[in-house]
């Protein structure tokens, strides 16, 4: 497949014709409707089944899956930010809470809630006879160790802040906890229903203590046997499952035998397994093969926009030239986004204007867009004016002896097309006198140098339920470990802060719209594209689908022939 030509100046030429959106009465429509359309249901392509074949139990399903170059699998749900490890977690744990398509919240492992008058208390009562993998119960003391696990202090990484002013929880009945907050948390209910909040056995916890990542015990349809570090990960079928959502196929085991996770970092070899047969599945199909495997009746495949925050360049504002918002903002105008987009994508996955998904509560898509284009030549003027001088020969702007440079520091490699991404806009970089560095490291050094403040940008998107991500990248209190956010801006601060004691799904869109607004005007992140997260299959294979947040399940899949 050859991608579609492009033409800068015609690019350029129709982006100069856009009007701004923001700030006018334009602006105001825009907003009103990206309110409206804040929780606007989704849709989902199925995998259907062929020849009107039944369901049948048995056999083995192979899931070839984008991980990352990775070395280390984690699979502790409180302790893992990590997509793809959470991905192969949505089969090995379940939650108190899930998302219906339309971003409703239901019950799951928590049978029923009530909530105080003053929105400060939400006591759970339990599902009967739920069992952990190693045979213990989910009774009201494994619940109050599990909240008590993520809400106390440095216990773990990257759950912490989701329960978010936590204070405690306590048993109130066998099969009932009273969970107490220091003030409303409006976003409380659905982020239990993320993976970052899945129930873990706390007996498994205190027997494998810091190894348990490795030795992953849960309530899901799955049960882990073993795994090959960074290369393989094996599930087997938990024959006492009985405890499905209510969207599930059916409430009882999974059909299948077995599910394997197989690493396949590699976008060319993720493919090529699928087509060979050496895989059923697999996942983050990219652009360039999308085309032929719609067309190709041998396969099907599934997609959906994850909910999340929008792939984004991310800026220390804490590092020099950069905590100059008219650097920032010079930054900005030196990219030609929605020609990154379209060159890398090819049509596939769309540009973001906001920091949050379109289908997220609060999105500022609608709003955002086109609310600022690319202008070089404005950017010259803004380094210029900062005292960066452009070589009469070209190469990069200097200043007191010293080369304009961005260090970017990165632990992903090229998943999802990311360094394609990044080189291109290295090369938009250059045409304004701005070096781009690429660092790329594993995963320890990669936290050593965000904990030394040893770079300058950061990129990444973050799967969240509830637009309160935001606050866990805003308010420096609040803030997820090993982000790259150092922002301390007090205004945006109180409005995620207020956004999420706020009780109304409109009020609190328009507090995270006007949060957005005001990170996008001050560079503190770019946004790039929206993600659509992709699965195909085999058309032997059936049942596998995608939840709200964009992560598969496999709890009803089948296969309708004999594998092994």
């Amino acid at each position: 497949m050859t991608s579609r030509p492009f033409d800068d100046a015609l690019v350029m030429r129709e982006l100069s014709r856009r009007k701004l959106l923001i700030g006018g009465g334009a602006g105001l429509l825009a907003g009103a409707f990206a309110l409206r359309q804040a929780l606007r249901p989704r849709t989902q392509v199925p995998v259907q089944a062929s020849g009107g074949s039944e369901p049948r139990r048995g056999g083995r399903l192979k899931v070839a899956f984008d991980g990352a170059a990775i070395t280390t699998f984690n699979f502790d749900p409180h302790n893992s930010g990590f997509a793809p490890h959470n991905r192969v977690m949505r089969s090995l744990y379940d939650n108190l809470t899930y998302l219906r398509a339309d971003q409703s919240v239901a019950p799951w492992l928590a049978e029923s809630w009530e909530i105080s008058p003053d929105r400060t208390e939400y006591t759970f009562k339990l599902r009967a006879g739920v069992k952990f993998h190693d045979g213990s119960p989910l009774d009201a003391e494994a619940l109050k160790a599990n909240f008590e696990r993520v809400g106390g202090k440095g216990s773990v990484l990257y759950s912490r802040s989701c329960l978010g002013p936590f204070e405690g929880a306590e048993v109130v009945a066998p099969d009932r906890v009273r969970v107490k907050l220091a003030e409303p948390f409006t976003p409380l209910l659905r982020n239990l229903s993320m993976t970052k909040l899945s129930l873990v056995s706390p007996s498994a916890v205190a027997k494998h203590g810091k190894h348990y990542s490795i030795n992953p015990v849960g309530t899901g349809p799955f049960k882990f046997v073993s795994m090959r570090q960074g290369s393989e990960i094996r599930l087997v079928r938990n024959a006492d499952y009985a405890w499905a959502p209510e969207n599930a196929a059916h409430a009882g085991p999974p059909l299948l035998d077995e599910l394997t996770f197989l690493n396949v970092p590699e976008e060319g070899t993720r493919v090529a397994v699928l087509q060979s047969g050496q895989a059923d599945t697999a996942d983050i199909i990219p652009p360039q093969f999308i085309p032929s495997l719609r067309a190709d009746p041998r396969f099907a495949l599934l997609e959906q926009e994850l909910l999340d925050t929008n792939y984004a360049i991310s800026i220390n504002v804490t590092r020099a030239p950069w905590d100059d918002e008219v650097m920032r903002l010079a930054l900005r105008l030196s990219l030609d986004i929605d020609t990154i987009v379209r060159v890398i994508y090819q049509g596939n996955i769309r540009r973001a204007w906001s920091l949050l998904s379109p289908s997220m509560l609060g999105t500022g898509e609608a709003a955002l867009a086109n609310s600022w284009q690319p202008d070089p030549k404005r950017a010259a003027e803004l380094l210029t004016s900062r005292g960066w001088i452009a070589k009469k020969s070209g190469g990069l702007r200097e200043r007191d002896g010293k080369t304009l440079t961005l260090r970017l520091v990165d632990s992903q490699g090229n998943r999802e097309k990311r360094l394609d991404v990044m080189h291109l806009a290295r090369a938009q970089l250059a045409a304004s006198g701005i070096g781009l560095v690429i660092d790329t490291q594993p995963a320890g050094m990669y936290a050593d140098k965000l904990n030394k403040n040893d770079y300058d940008i950061t990129a990444s998107a973050g799967f969240h339920a509830d637009p309160d991500i935001l606050r866990q990248s805003y308010d420096p209190t609040a803030r997820v470990a090993l982000t790259g956010m150092r922002v301390d801006d007090p205004e945006l601060t109180a409005l995620v802060r207020e956004a999420a004691r706020t009780d109304g799904d409109d009020a609190r869109a328009a507090l995270y719209l006007k949060a957005q607004r005001h990170a996008i005007d001050k560079t503190y992140q770019i946004p790039i594209y929206v993600l659509r997260y992709n699965v195909a299959s085999a058309r032997h294979v059936h049942g596998v689908r995608l939840d709200a947040h964009g992560f598969p399940e496999f709890r009803d899949a089948w296969l309708d022939v004999a594998r092994s």
